[in-house]
């Protein structure tokens, strides 16, 4: 995930700042799939672009459930939701934060494995 250059990563307690949450429940927004994080350099860090008006992107958890039953990883999902989508015509962050959610499911359901 380092090669997407325009992607600013938060760390764990990066999180806790910015939701005013503590260690423990930010990582059950990742276990509960409220938040996607990956590991880069051995630091599980989430792109910034999750994080909408100080908490998690509501449009994410839902897309997250849609690309695990398509059969991606999580690591697969990340790569898929920074990566320009040719038939989006942006990335699926960038889209679902246009409002465009329904568009990235279907999107998603189409690219199952």
């Amino acid at each position: 995930m380092t090669d997407t250059p325009d992607i600013t990563w938060l760390t764990i307690p990066d999180l806790t700042e910015i939701l005013g949450l503590k260690v423990s429940q930010v990582r059950r927004l990742i276990e509960d799939r409220s938040l996607l994080a990956t590991r880069v350099d051995g630091i599980w860090r989430v792109p910034e672009l999750f994080i909408v008006n100080g908490e998690p992107m509501h449009e994410l958890k839902g897309t997250l459930v849609v690309l695990g039953d398509a059969g991606f990883t999580d690591d697969e999902a990340m790569h898929w939701l920074l990566t320009e989508e040719e038939s989006l015509g942006t990335s699926p962050v960038l889209a679902l934060l246009a409002g465009r959610k329904a568009e990235v499911r279907r999107v998603a359901q189409a690219l199952g494995f």
